[in-house]
């Protein structure tokens, strides 16, 4: 165990950038002598990479061969404030038997909340309605104009049942909705809890109405969801993206909602961000989009610190 009477063995621990909140830097400084980087440019971090311990990572950071070598062998833990692993190198985490933290199910709340907030807006066409005011072209008399979708009787498919997953379904059980599936790897027990029902891929998309992705990025899911799963969607159907933007081809998802393959969709996750003022996807009616805030709610925020903060210590063997 790390001894915290002798001062002269206190961790370094690097904070790759801003915004972390106080008290998970507070609790880190109690244990570790704690640098926070305020520009998180690559030459920054590999400059004050060099002899810490731990690695306290909040996006876009990406930890990777170069970061390691600049770190150096003593280099004992790399801690993310995400879920998702995909911005660090595993396989050389492995290699160099450095410990690996991530969050859990710290963000699922403000997540599925976020979520079903974009599936009702792309259903009712909340983005569309904004443009008709801003163009003075509400048709008032028209009982048919900005006609959308509701969730009442409504199938819908969550790719990946996971702490997010489970989240969304929990809440939109009180929509009225009719029929929930799943998909995964495998069947899970709280599925079943949840009344969902596990089918295939192509099922899930040829049945549901709202298709929302909760699974994580990794080499089986990168571009999954491309020309040919949208195809599969009805054309009435929506799609919401609140995991990982590399889930998605990006083109084809425009194409599909330019086509009118599928009627509408809500991202919180988007490829490059931030995006360009000037990006297609900014022209298009029938998507709303969020800039990457799913997760970002002051207590989340704070939660998702200390918890990262918390894992960190222990993955240091630190005595609290």
């Amino acid at each position: 165990m790390v001894n915290m009477d002798d001062q002269k063995q206190r961790p370094k621990v690097l904070i790759t950038n801003t915004g972390v909140c106080e008290e998970a830097i507070d609790l880190l400084r109690k244990y570790c002598d704690v640098v926070v980087n305020e520009t998180p440019t690559r030459d920054a971090i590999l400059s004050k990479v060099k002899g810490v311990d731990a690695i306290f990572v909040k996006k876009p950071v990406i930890i990777d061969k170069e970061v390691l070598d600049a770190a150096g062998s003593q280099l004992k833990v790399v801690s993310l404030v995400s879920r998702g692993i995909d911005s660090c190198d595993t396989d050389e985490l492995k290699r160099r038997n450095i410990k690996l933290t991530h969050l859990h199910d710290e963000n699922a709340t403000a997540v599925a909340n976020s979520a079903i907030m974009l599936l009702l807006a792309a259903s009712r066409r909340y983005h569309e309605c904004r443009l008709a005011i801003e163009q003075n072209a509400w048709e008032r008399e028209n009982r048919q104009w900005m006609m959308g979708y509701g969730l009442q009787k409504a199938t819908v498919g969550i790719i990946g049942l996971g702490n997010i997953g489970q989240a969304i379904l929990k809440r939109l059980i009180h929509f009225d909705v009719k029929r929930f599936l799943y998909t995964g790897p495998k069947e899970k027990k709280e599925g079943k809890e949840l009344c969902a029902e596990f089918v295939s891929l192509n099922t899930l998309l040829e049945e549901s109405d709202f298709v929302i992705m909760g699974c994580p990025l990794n080499n089986e899911t990168n571009g999954m969801c491309n020309a040919e799963f949208f195809s599969k969607m009805k054309k009435k159907a929506v799609f919401v993206n609140v995991s990982r933007s590399g889930l998605v081809d990006q083109p084809a998802l425009i194409q599909a909602l330019k086509s009118g393959d599928i009627f509408a969709a809500g991202l919180d996750v988007m490829t490059p961000e931030p995006l360009p003022v000037d990006h297609e996807l900014l022209k298009l009616p029938n998507i709303v989009l969020t800039p990457h805030v799913a997760f970002k709610t002051r207590d989340t925020m704070k939660h998702m610190g200390n918890s990262t903060a918390l894992r960190l210590l222990r993955a240091l063997n630190v005595q609290m």
